[in-house]
């Protein structure tokens, strides 16, 4: 069972260059969320599964402390919500920066991270 969010959509500050840090950039963020949601899907009760509006909060916050990786961003974000939703088994986060500034015709540069919860 699985939670998607696709294409959050952030302006944020994360980069190496100090242009970066000044003048931000469009970030796009994509989540895939294993976690059991039986009982939520039994009983059509919020309890049971994990709260879309929770997850993209905590995104939210997440991707509004600069980092110069985006690597770290996602590191940050992957710890948050396994601390924040222990239901959570894995993640797999898509961080991508649009239009980066890097000398290359490029629509987005990015990462992408399998992480597993080590309870």
């Amino acid at each position: 069972m699985y939670i998607r969010l696709k294409g959050m959509k952030f302006y944020a500050f994360h980069g190496v260059l100090p242009q970066e840090n000044l003048v931000g950039a469009n970030f796009y963020v994509d989540l895939k969320l294993k976690t059991d949601f039986t009982k939520a899907a039994e009983t059509d009760e919020l309890e049971g599964t994990v709260s879309y509006a929770d997850i993209h909060t905590a995104v939210k916050e997440e991707m509004s402390i600069p980092s110069k990786l985006l690597e770290h961003v996602c590191q940050r974000i992957a710890r948050r919500l396994f601390h924040d939703f222990p239901t959570i088994e894995t993640i797999d986060i898509r961080l991508s920066k649009e239009n980066p500034p890097m000398g290359a015709c490029a629509e987005s540069i990015g990462v992408e991270v399998h992480y597993v919860h080590s309870k």
